[in-house]
């Protein structure tokens, strides 16, 4: 991809709410959009909790921004990253966003982003409510991302029911050939309309990976132009 092509992505973190381990594979899925030069991790950097977001701030350029604890059982951070996120939305150089954190009271903020068709990837934990993880344009476990990161086999559970008819819902879905054969991107692309469906989610790093897996419902070929084909056997 070319420089002057990169698309300009913002992180930000709700540090209160975000698990520090996750910060390098996050930041490796952001990249895949383009060049994530807004880092910001916010909190009340006086609280032992996020003391090692604080150790690591400096090795991935996150900007900390202190906020303190002003009115018990009140969240001046979720504030603070709202209207930061408006902010860089007016002022139209930012392309996308992540938004690191499980609060459900960032769904209004999130869809607000959308309308503008910015895309939003939400990193979180599985106990994230529904209505911020289908808000998103993507959500991801960061548990099961950092699982899948140091992986190298993929996932040994076996691929749930849901899960198949998904695929198999995007695959019927997509052009298919006289053979029933359909382009494997496109079926992602379709899959990838539901905001739950990553790859990573399941434990792989790649869609091919997963349907290799699951070489019981689908069968997977590559052709002379070097792109894989993918049909569904039951």
């Amino acid at each position: 991809m070319a420089e002057a092509n990169l698309k300009n992505i913002a992180l930000l973190i709700d540090a209160d709410n975000a698990s520090h381990h996750g910060i390098d594979p996050v930041l490796t899925v952001l990249a895949e959009l383009g060049q994530v030069n807004i880092r910001r991790a916010y909190g009340n950097w006086a609280k032992p909790a996020l003391s090692n977001w604080n150790k690591i701030s400096h090795r991935y350029g996150l900007q900390p921004v202190q906020q303190f604890d002003l009115t018990k059982g009140k969240n001046a951070t979720d504030i603070a990253m709202t209207i930061d996120a408006i902010d860089l939305l007016n002022d139209g150089k930012v392309d996308g966003f992540g938004i690191m954190s499980s609060d459900s009271d960032f769904t209004p903020l999130v869809t607000r982003l959308r309308q503008d068709g910015l895309i939003v990837y939400g990193f979180g934990s599985t106990k994230a409510p529904e209505a911020f993880t289908t808000a998103c344009t993507r959500y991801i476990d960061v548990d099961q991302l950092i699982r899948t990161a140091s992986s190298e086999d993929g996932s040994d559970d076996p691929i749930d029911a849901e899960l198949i008819e998904l695929l198999g819902g995007a695959w019927k879905a997509a052009s298919r050939d006289d053979e029933g054969f359909a382009k494997l991107q496109e079926v992602g692309q379709i899959a990838g309309n539901r905001s739950s469906f990553d790859v990573r989610n399941h434990g792989f790093k790649r869609l091919s990976d997963l349907i290799r897996f699951a070489s019981d419902n689908f069968k997977m070929e590559r052709r002379g132009n070097g792109q894989l084909y993918v049909k569904r056997l039951r």
